[in-house]
């Protein structure tokens, strides 16, 4: 990232661009998952997350979408980086603002997904607790965090 990403609201255009970030972001660091399942969840993001949560854009100075996240009040249910941004202080970046402007947050992240849960723990978040399935009874176990007491 050349020039300070910019964060900004999401907008119907968004979708296809976030849809096809969020893919490459979940094929690169969701080994876990099968193509099938890659699959079967895809439509739950492009028609239900992409367009039911508060939805915010990382994008770079010449418009590229860099990332994005997706809030529930002070729940972040969603937060991807394209792939070939990632390590580059984008997530970090949305946390931040997701912190500016809802406070204390909480994050579910899949137990398989290791990378996921030291970024969080190095941004101050402790597991609270764990369910064996995910919010669709799939047998992908979750984490669930909070922030630490500051």
């Amino acid at each position: 990232m050349d020039t300070q990403p910019n964060i900004r609201p999401y907008t119907p255009g968004d979708n296809a661009p976030l849809f096809a970030l969020w893919l490459r972001s979940v094929r690169a660091t969701h080994t876990f998952l099968s193509e099938g399942d890659v699959q079967a969840i895809a439509p739950l993001v492009r028609d239900g997350a992409l367009v039911a949560l508060e939805v915010w854009v990382l994008e770079g100075g010449d418009g590229e979408h860099l990332g994005f996240m997706g809030l529930d009040g002070s729940k972040l249910e969603a937060l991807f980086i394209d792939p070939a941004h990632a390590g580059q202080g984008g997530g970090t970046q949305l946390l931040a603002h997701a912190r500016a402007i809802k406070g204390a947050l909480t994050v579910d992240v899949n137990e398989q997904n290791p990378a996921a849960l030291a970024f969080y723990q190095a941004r101050g978040f402790v597991v609270t607790g764990r369910s064996p399935t995910d919010g669709d009874g799939r047998p992908f176990p979750i984490l669930h965090l909070a922030e630490a007491s500051r």
